[in-house]
């Protein structure tokens, strides 16, 4: 009897080890993944590619954070969502309707947006352009006249500017007389210069270069229309992720400076976003009733 009294606070002791030791043994697995931030990059056709081009910008993550920076590529857009929504990827980078989709389906937000030295800004805007000689100088005086969007999915050359001319009752279709897809911002601004269309809906940023460049002259061209702000593509993060590595994370981003990122050209840093700022996507994507899965 004696024996086992004196026994009982060494068998207290081995029970509150082995509860110890079986919960650290539960919780190394969390701690481990922890330990290594995974991000998602926009796909591309070739995915080592696509890490490549932002291997300056992940090995500099990497070096700020003291922690390991894992890339992860999808073959598409929802590929990325998916892995943010079961919790594999901690983070990623999305374009702005990819991101609306991934915020209604996956507890994320935008926190962070790439700002160039080559455009100094966190947003830009579409244009309507057209030449000043030509005596346009409203979207009203584009009734049956030649038009030029870029591409079916690009956001400034074709998809805010037509949401844009219906939130102000005007049908595209009806409005214009014959409307092509030119394939690039450059090739609408040419076309627009050399009196092949009449007009056309082109990115504020590839235009301010084309007149840096000497490519065309800024006082050939009048602006009949202006979107609001589109957002760029923003880094996302999971809502539940660590709050201290939230901190962390987001300061080293806006630490990420001269570095090269993708085809963006050098970053100026990562400045601070909110969900609030992508409204103007959601309202786009309403207008134009689009089915956010197939979009880039």
């Amino acid at each position: 009897m004696s024996h086992a009294l004196t026994d009982l606070p060494r068998r207290a002791a081995l029970r509150a080890f082995s509860a110890l030791a079986l919960a650290a043994f539960a919780l190394t697995p969390a701690l481990a993944q922890q330990q290594t931030l995974t991000i998602g990059l926009i796909p591309a056709e070739d995915s080592q590619a696509m890490i490549e081009s932002s291997r300056q910008v992940l090995d500099e993550l990497q070096k700020q954070l003291g922690m390991p920076v894992k890339p992860f590529v999808a073959t598409d857009y929802n590929g990325v969502i998916e892995a943010l929504r079961s919790r594999k990827l901690d983070v990623a980078y999305l374009g702005p309707f990819s991101y609306v989709l991934a915020s209604s389906v996956a507890n994320v937000e935008a926190f962070a947006v790439a700002e160039t030295k080559k455009t100094g800004q966190s947003s830009y805007k579409s244009l309507i352009l057209a030449r000043k000689d030509s005596g346009l100088r409203a979207v009203s005086d584009l009734k049956g006249k030649n038009f030029a969007f870029v591409d079916p999915s690009s956001a400034s050359g074709h998809l805010f500017p037509k949401a844009g001319l219906q939130q102000m009752g005007i049908e595209p279709e009806q409005l214009f007389g014959r409307v092509i897809f030119s394939g690039s911002h450059d090739a609408s601004i040419l076309a627009v210069a050399n009196k092949k269309v009449d007009a056309a809906a082109v990115a504020d940023r590839i235009f301010a270069t084309a007149v840096a460049k000497g490519q065309v002259k800024q006082d050939d061209f009048v602006v009949l229309w202006s979107s609001r702000p589109i957002p760029e593509s923003p880094m996302v993060w999971r809502k539940d992720l660590d709050p201290a590595l939230k901190e962390k994370l987001a300061r080293a981003l806006a630490g990420l400076k001269d570095v090269k990122w993708g085809d963006q050209g050098v970053l100026n840093g990562f400045q601070p976003t909110h969900d609030a700022a992508y409204d103007v996507v959601r309202e786009t994507a309403k207008v134009l009733k689009l089915d956010l899965r197939s979009m880039k």
